[in-house]
């Protein structure tokens, strides 16, 4: 059964940081390219960053461009997302997601599987 699943996510102060893991199983991990989206509440699941095979590709939406950073284990099964310098817009569940080929197309469309994602609140 393949399964991703997001931990880290919490309450934290503007301006300061976090770390999001996703954990894969039942997946050859190595051979999928991952993402990480965002949905804040009444708003549509939003592309966050993307990462290729190898740590290929990084990619970023402009808002979160300089602020956070994706990277992947191979051998630990697990992406990551480190968050810093955290704005209050930034609130919302991140999830992450895979999928089997890398693509320009950072929709949520282009990703196959997802997990259940983790709350990432930003407030003093």
């Amino acid at each position: 059964q393949v399964q991703l699943v997001e931990s880290g996510g919490e309450l934290v102060q503007p301006g300061g940081s976090l770390r999001l893991a996703c954990a894969a199983s039942g997946l050859t991990f190595k051979k999928y390219p991952m993402g990480w989206f965002r949905q804040a509440p009444g708003k549509e699941r939003a592309f966050v960053a993307g990462i290729g095979r190898r740590g290929d590709s990084p990619f970023y939406a402009d808002s979160v461009r300089g602020r956070f950073t994706i990277s992947r284990d191979d051998t630990g099964n697990t992406a990551y997302l480190q968050m810093n310098n955290l704005l209050p817009e930034d609130t919302a569940v991140y999830y992450c997601a895979a999928r089997s080929y890398y693509s320009d197309d950072h929709s949520p469309a282009s990703y196959d599987v997802w997990g259940r994602g983790t709350q990432v609140t930003v407030s003093s």
